[in-house]
C-alpha cells in the first residue's frame, strides 16, 4: 500500500532515497500536474524525473519525463520448450545471439533492409538526414548498451522463456534530446523558471507539442517493432540449439513511454518512466538484476498508481558507485551456474545484482499494484 511521502507525492517504495523523494516532489509541484505523482518500489533518481514515477498532466508533456530511450520495454515469449529439453550447455547460444543480435553503443547490422515491419511504423514528425536514416535502419533489431539484456529462463514449471530489453535506440536518442532542448529553449524564451531545468515542458497546442507527441509515438512503434523482432530471432536461433521448440505467447510492453489515458474523471496525458500499464488484464515483464529472478504479471488496475506499476528491481548505486564497490570476481560468484558474457565481467561490474534493490523486496511492495502470473529464473543472460 502506499505512503504519502510528501504534498502531493505517494510512494509504494519501502527502499527509497531522500533524494529521490525530493526529486520526484519537485515534478509533483508543477502547476500542471492535477494530481499526486506515483512513485513504483523501484523508484530513483534520474534525470529530470525520477525513474520510476507515473506523472499526470493536463495540457502539457515534460519530454525528459520520458526520457532519451522514447519507448524501452520489454518482450517474453513462452515456449513450448521445458528444462528437460535443454542441452547441459547453452555455450552454442551466445555466439549466435551475438551474431544476430547486435549490442553495445552505435552498434547495428552491417547490411540492414527495410522490410514491412520497419516500413510500418511509419516516418516521425522530424525529418532525419541520410545518415539518420541509415542509422534507424541498421539499428532496428539490436540490443543497445547498458542494462539491456538478453535472458533464457525457466519459470516455477521449468517451461522454457525467452526475455529482452531493448528501446530506441539512437534515433529515439536523437529525437529526445532535440525536444529536451526546445523545451529548454522555450522556458527561457517565455521566462518561466523551474525548481529543475530538466522539468522543461511543452505546451498542448503548440507546434512544439504536435511535434514531439507525433515524434514521440513514432519512436515508441519502433522500439516495439525492434523488441518484436529481436524476439522471433532469439527463439528462432534458441530453437536452433536445441532442436525444436514453438512460440506459445508473447508479451511486448513498454516502460518509458506517454499515453493519453482517463483516470479519476479527468482525461490526462500519462508519462510512465520507468513504470509498466498494469490495468486490469495488463499483462506486463519486471525483470530482475542479473543472477536474480524476473516475473510475468497481470495488473490489478489500482487507481491510485494511475493502473501502473514497477518496470524492473531499481538501481540503489550509480553505475560509477558500483564499479568502485564491487567486483568482477564477486558478479561471477553471483552468476554461478548460467551461461553469461564472463570474459567481460570487470566491464558488467556496474550491472551487480547488489548494485539494484532487491526484486524480492520490489515485488512485495506492489503486491496491490499487480499478481504474479509466473517466476523466471536464468540460465543464460546477454549483456549489451
Amino acid at each position: 500500500m502506499p505512503n504519502r511521502v510528501a504534498p502531493n507525492l505517494l510512494s509504494w517504495a519501502t527502499d527509497i532515497e531522500q533524494g529521490t523523494i525530493e526529486q520526484a516532489a519537485r515534478a509533483a509541484r508543477l502547476p500542471f500536474v492535477p494530481g499526486h505523482v506515483a512513485l513504483m518500489p523501484d523508484a530513483h533518481v534520474g534525470l529530470g524525473a525520477t525513474v520510476g514515477s507515473v506523472i499526470p498532466t493536463q495540457g502539457a508533456i515534460i519530454p525528459s519525463a520520458v526520457g532519451v530511450d522514447i519507448g524501452c520495454g520489454m518482450v517474453a515469449t513462452e515456449t513450448t520448450l521445458t528444462a528437460a529439453d535443454l542441452p547441459d550447455s547453452l555455450d552454442a547460444l551466445m555466439p549466435l545471439v551475438e551474431r544476430r543480435i547486435p549490442a553495445g553503443v552505435g552498434k547495428g547490422h552491417d547490411d540492414p533492409t527495410i522490410d514491412d515491419a520497419l516500413d510500418a511504423i511509419g516516418h516521425p514528425h522530424t525529418e532525419l538526414s541520410t545518415k539518420q536514416r541509415n542509422t534507424t535502419a541498421c539499428q532496428f533489431g539490436t540490443l543497445g548498451s547498458g542494462n539491456h539484456f538478453v535472458e533464457v529462463c525457466l519459470d516455477e514449471r521449468d517451461r522454457v522463456w525467452t526475455v529482452l530489453h531493448s528501446g530506441s535506440r539512437g534515433i529515439g536518442n536523437q529525437l529526445a534530446t532535440r525536444h529536451i532542448a526546445e523545451a529548454k529553449k522555450l522556458m527561457a524564451r517565455y521566462f518561466i523558471t523551474l525548481e529543475d531545468p530538466d522539468l522543461a515542458y511543452l505546451v498542448q497546442g503548440t507546434p512544439e507539442f504536435t511535434g514531439y507527441i507525433r515524434d514521440m509515438l513514432w519512436a515508441q512503434r519502433y522500439a516495439m517493432a525492434s523488441r518484436a523482432r529481436m524476439d522471433t530471432v532469439l527463439s528462432d536461433a534458441l530453437f536452433s540449439v536445441v532442436g525444436t521448440g514453438e512460440r506459445v505467447r508473447t508479451i511486448n510492453c513498454h516502460h518509458n513511454f506517454t499515453e493519453q489515458e482517463r483516470h479519476h474523471g479527468k482525461d490526462m496525458w500519462i508519462t510512465r518512466k520507468g513504470a509498466i500499464k498494469a490495468d486490469v488484464g495488463d499483462h506486463g515483464v519486471i525483470p530482475g538484476s542479473m543472477g536474480t529472478r524476473s516475473y510475468i504479471v497481470r495488473g490489478r488496475g489500482n487507481p491510485s498508481s494511475y493502473n501502473s506499476c514497477s518496470h524492473g528491481a531499481g538501481r540503489r548505486m550509480s553505475r560509477a558507485e558500483a564499479r568502485r564497490r564491487l567486483s568482477a570476481e564477486s558478479l561471477a560468484e553471483a552468476m554461478t551456474g548460467r551461461t553469461w558474457n564472463a570474459d567481460r565481467a570487470t566491464a558488467l561490474v556496474d550491472e551487480h545484482p547488489e548494485a539494484y534493490k532487491p526484486i524480492d523486496q520490489v515485488m512485495e511492495d506492489q503486491r496491490d499494484l499487480v499478481e504474479v502470473e509466473h517466476t523466471l529464473r536464468q540460465v543464460f543472460n546477454y549483456k549489451g
